[in-house]
């Protein structure tokens, strides 16, 4: 597994009269890991929606390694990128380990039946996603965490070289978050992900896109793109930036009340 090129360009989402994005682009070098922040209806689900192809672009362009995804065959789509969604079934009448395996439907044909290599794909991948011990257990009787874990893994199964996600920390505790982002981190694999934590985004994103009412605000790296101004300006809040003195990453406090920077107490970003 390694990572593809992605390109988006110049990406426009409609839905009736209303524009979910707006003339968006964004790249994503292989095996970089890029975020995508915002406030809730800024735009990021729909932008990772067409490029997993479920919402087709009005206009503009996504590209996987040089390649038009919306004139690729569905089946060579699905071998390159697997996506993590938000709003996946979670009522599937089937045990963990089914639900994972059926990542490696797009590298067998119809009827093929699980390999030896497939099984050990989909333990290995449950074992990185911490969800080994849940293997038997019946998907529908999850609780949230334990479901997004599952969906991970089934991810990791079909070995994509572009994996997108779309909050993928979200019913997860801690240390759960810290695992599943760190594992990101340490894929081969190309990574676009929408996140609403902006530490964990600092923290383990190379690249940073913000986007707000449907449009790109600004993009870079974490310490160019977190500022109070951008803050300010985009989640409408007062915050403070410093630097984290262990990571070197940038580290967001929001400040109550609208307090302007100084004042206040301490209060992690999310």
């Amino acid at each position: 597994m390694k990572g593809s090129a992605l390109a988006v360009e110049g990406v426009t989402l409609t839905a009736g009269a209303r524009r979910l994005a707006d003339d968006v682009s964004l790249t994503a070098g292989p095996g970089e890991v890029v975020g995508v922040i915002g406030p809730n209806g800024s735009g990021k689900s729909s932008l990772l929606r067409c490029v997993y192809r479920i919402l087709r672009p009005a206009a503009g362009s996504v590209r996987v390694d040089g390649a038009d995804t919306w004139e690729l065959p569905v089946r060579q789509v699905a071998r390159t990128l697997a996506a993590m969604v938000q709003d996946a079934a979670t009522d599937v009448d089937l045990a963990v380990r089914e639900v994972v395996a059926m990542g490696r439907a797009p590298h067998k044909r119809l009827l093929d039946g699980d390999t030896a290599d497939d099984r050990r794909l989909v333990d290995t991948s449950l074992a990185d996603a911490d969800a080994l011990h849940l293997a038997d257990r019946a998907f529908d009787r999850l609780s949230g965490g334990e479901r997004q874990r599952v969906l991970v893994a089934r991810a990791l199964a079909q070995q994509p070289s572009l994996l997108v996600l779309d909050e993928p920390t979200n019913h997860l505790d801690i240390r759960h978050q810290l695992e599943i982002l760190g594992l990101l981190r340490r894929l081969p694999a190309t990574v676009l992900v929408a996140l609403h934590d902006l530490n964990l985004a600092a923290a383990f994103c190379d690249r940073l896109y913000v986007l707000h009412d449907g449009r790109v605000v600004t993009s870079g790296p974490p310490a160019g793109v977190l500022t109070p101004a951008l803050l300010r300006e985009v989640y409408g809040v007062e915050a403070e930036v410093a630097v984290h003195p262990r990571t070197g990453a940038p580290q967001v406090t929001f400040l109550p009340g609208g307090l302007p920077a100084g004042q206040g107490s301490d209060q992690p970003a999310s």
